[in-house]
């Protein structure tokens, strides 16, 4: 496993600095990302199947896992944590064959998905759970764009400074869950 370095990215560079990036590396996202949890991505899914036009355009976009808690007055947006990645994991493989780059939650995620990941030359990001205070301060603004009925899970655009994630499935087969699981196996030896 290569040493972990930290390193800023735009969200618009993020497919072609891919081929760049190490699992385990420590990355702040600049940028653009859209919440979305299982709600939300089951009605994408929809969409898509019935040939509808998406509330944003899923080439090159990033999701983040998240629904944030309700905005304290003149605040841009409440805590917003990652939610665990294994609920939408029946509906990554098709929003990255649809143009996805990048997925931000927590946990690992299903063999489908990494599949997907490889196929399509997306990558999947964790962000650290319990952290929702710090990283909604790397939130500059945020636009609700969709499904305002599912409240918190509703889809929302999101301009971010510094969003600390770390890299976690690369498109090359790379998986920081499976290095973990060696080195503590390695470990009993």
């Amino acid at each position: 496993m290569t040493q972990a370095t930290s390193l800023h990215l735009h969200t618009d560079a993020l497919r072609e600095a891919i081929p760049t990036l190490h699992v385990g590396q420590n990355i702040y996202l600049h940028g653009t990302v859209f919440t979305a949890r299982d709600a939300a991505h089951k009605r994408l899914c929809a969409m898509i199947q019935e040939g509808k036009e998406l509330p944003f355009q899923l080439k090159d976009a990033v999701i983040y896992y998240a629904g944030p808690t309700p905005t304290k007055p003149n605040g841009r947006i409440g805590s917003i944590g990652p939610t665990t990645s294994s609920r939408m994991d029946k509906f990554a493989p098709v929003l990255l064959a649809n143009g996805l780059v990048a997925m931000i939650g927590k946990g690992n995620r299903n063999e489908d998905v990494c599949n997907a990941i490889r196929s399509h030359n997306g990558i999947y990001f964790c962000a650290s759970g319990g952290l929702g205070a710090l990283i909604s301060k790397s939130v500059i603004s945020c636009e609700e764009i969709a499904f305002a009925e599912l409240g918190c899970e509703s889809i929302k655009r999101l301009t971010i400074e510094a969003m600390p994630v770390t890299v976690a499935i690369l498109p090359n087969g790379d998986n920081i869950f499976e290095l973990k699981d060696q080195n503590e196996h390695a470990k009993n030896y």
